[in-house]
């Protein structure tokens, strides 16, 4: 089996073109599930667009909860945070296209975008490092009510086998194999130690789990067929660091830009030319 050092994939495809402007229809159907259809149009997808697909099905069921029926692309960039040619691109890789002047239906969206990102059936989760993280992981509550719900935990300390956390009793790591086919595990979380992160990923991918979320900061070495997700909140600070850095830069140069000047005297100077 080919070994590959693995981060975020991308995948291209072509866009499929938008429908007339005068359209009847607020959004285009998706094709029947069941088939490649849905297959080949997921993978078409573009990585980052799949992250605001996400971030679109987040924003939409909130306005589904207030009752919202329908909603301009507009409005949804807005409360998104994109602009609102990216996000009509975006959901015409999904087949979803508004309607001028009417917008999108909001549950026919919801379950477009629900079906392109695999949410119509739960996605097990195993979190394996039952430590601060993996407390704090496991009793999530956000979790099942997005369709993953966590259902396996691991650790190798002997004073928590057994012991329920968010109410799930924690397995030792070796029997990750039978744990995770028992209760048919397909996302596992690693917030264990650097050192011990990559052994714990081949425990996983030797128990079938294909998609895996690393909160460890090393980068796992997978197999091809292996998705990884990689968070390292220290990496994200540094990344809010330079924003903060780069802000103050700014302020300073603003406050050293010489003031203009009028007949060879500052317009602040607080001088008096005379008239």
């Amino acid at each position: 089996m080919s070994v590959a050092q693995r981060g975020q994939s991308d995948a291209a495809g072509r866009t499929p073109r938008a429908p007339a402007e005068n359209a009847t229809e607020i959004t285009t159907p998706m094709p029947a599930i069941g088939g490649n259809g849905l297959r080949d149009r997921a993978r078409a997808i573009p990585e980052a667009a799949v992250a605001r697909l996400a971030v679109y099905l987040r924003v939409l069921s909130g306005m589904r909860e207030q009752g919202t029926g329908s909603v301009s692309s507009e409005e949804l960039s807005a409360a998104a945070g994109v602009n609102s040619a990216k996000l009509r691109k975006d959901l015409s890789y999904i087949g979803s296209y508004g309607t001028r002047g009417v917008g999108y239906d909001v549950e026919v969206l919801i379950d477009q975008i629900e079906r392109v990102l695999g949410l119509t059936r739960e996605q097990s989760v195993a979190v394996v490092g039952i430590g601060n993280l993996g407390h704090a992981l496991a009793n999530y509550g956000g979790f099942p009510g997005r369709g993953f719900p966590v259902t396996a935990l691991f650790d190798v300390d002997p004073d928590l086998m057994g012991v329920p956390v968010g109410g799930i009793p924690v397995d030792h790591i070796d029997d990750i194999p039978k744990v995770c086919a028992e209760r048919e595990i397909t996302i596992g979380v690693i917030a264990t130690p650097p050192a011990s992160a990559q052994a714990v990923c081949d425990r996983l991918v030797q128990a079938g789990v294909e998609c895996i979320l690393n909160f460890a900061p090393v980068v796992l070495q997978v197999p091809e067929t292996v998705e990884v997700r990689k968070v390292d909140l220290a990496v994200e600070l540094q990344i809010l660091s330079f924003h903060v850095a780069r802000r103050a830069d700014s302020a300073s140069a603003a406050d050293a830009t010489p003031a203009p000047r009028v007949n060879g005297v500052p317009r602040n100077s607080g001088v008096v030319m005379p008239r």
